[in-house]
């Protein structure tokens, strides 16, 4: 092979590998609907994945950021803005945020991060979703019961539970009813608050109080999010042990928390996000479930309510917050 072949060989697998690693053609637009404020350092990471899978913002993508801030009759109107601007996709998180971005549009793929896709008639299976969604879930049904077996082991005498759920959340019911089976599992007394927004939390807490609880567990949802620090300062308060959803209830102030690493699966939605913009079909995408699920506990909350963790649980615990 001569030098002039050998280098215009090597220009076109130059240019294959830069077109694979920096995808040219128009501006892609993402729109980002949350249901929730921003969360830093989720959003961070996802970007940051992004960055690495070639998508650089303000020079091949664009991103349409749509925070709900708690309101969720503010999505509505958010999702249909963003099919308006003719968005590539549509990144969302949580049952009621991706069941409005899907009446909002068939077309469109979406990207979701969300609890219960298939038991909440979102997509068809997780192996062969259908229609214009995928994404990942972080089956938080299934974990309900180990989050009972927490309490029980940081609340030794436990007998009344009390939880909190958001009625209007379309998953609800699939989690009362799992949460009333883990609670029976393990003779336990189950008390169901339902609250639809956050001037009903007081009177929550006082009738959890007047019930004489022993501990809160509290679900997954766009209103418990949004106020994550006054529902762990309540729990204080009211010196209700109290375990959630995700670290970042116990970052606010909670007790503990078991689930999957939140903002592990939006860095892996970026990789959803770099196949949809490359081609491929939301419907044939497999929604994927977190392999790995965090144990977080705030010992400065365990101090304050005169608990002592068990060991056990602390050599277990991927978060301690001294």
């Amino acid at each position: 092979m001569d030098r002039r072949t050998f280098l215009a060989g090597l220009a076109v697998l130059t240019a294959a590998r830069g077109a694979d690693a920096q995808p040219s053609g128009k501006l892609a637009r993402i729109g980002y609907l949350q249901g929730v404020a921003p969360v830093q350092e989720r959003d961070d990471a996802f970007r940051k994945r992004l960055r690495e899978l070639g998508w650089i913002e303000g020079q091949n993508i664009n991103i349409e950021y749509r925070y709900a801030d708690g309101k969720i009759d503010r999505l509505p109107a958010m999702a249909a803005e963003l099919v308006r601007l003719n968005v590539d996709l549509i990144l969302t998180s949580g049952t009621t945020a991706v069941r409005i971005a899907r009446e909002a549009t068939a077309t469109i793929p979406i990207v979701m991060v969300t609890g219960e896709p298939v038991s909440t008639g979102l997509v068809a299976s997780l192996a062969r979703p259908g229609g214009n969604i995928t994404g990942l879930t972080h089956i938080s049904k299934d974990l309900l019961g180990k989050r009972f077996e927490i309490l029980k082991q940081i609340v030794p005498n436990l007998v009344r539970v009390a939880a909190l759920v958001n009625p209007t959340n379309p998953g609800q019911a699939v989690f009362e009813a799992e949460m009333e089976s883990s609670a029976r599992a393990l003779a336990l007394q189950l008390k169901v608050l339902r609250l639809q927004g956050a001037s009903e939390l007081d009177s929550a807490f006082a009738a959890i109080v007047e019930w004489q609880a022993h501990g809160l567990l509290v679900l997954e949802d766009v209103l418990f999010t949004t106020y994550r620090v006054r529902i762990a300062s309540l729990a204080v308060e009211h010196r209700l042990p109290a375990v959630f959803g995700n670290t970042t209830y116990v970052v606010a102030g909670g007790l503990a928390s078991y689930g999957a690493n939140f903002t592990d699966l939006y860095i892996r939605s970026a990789a959803y996000v770099d196949k949809i913009l490359k081609g491929a079909k939301p419907g044939d995408l497999p929604i994927e479930q977190p392999t790995t699920f965090e144990l977080a506990i705030n010992l400065k909350t365990a101090k304050t309510l005169g608990l002592t963790i068990p060991q056990s649980l602390l050599l277990r615990a991927d978060e301690v917050i001294q």
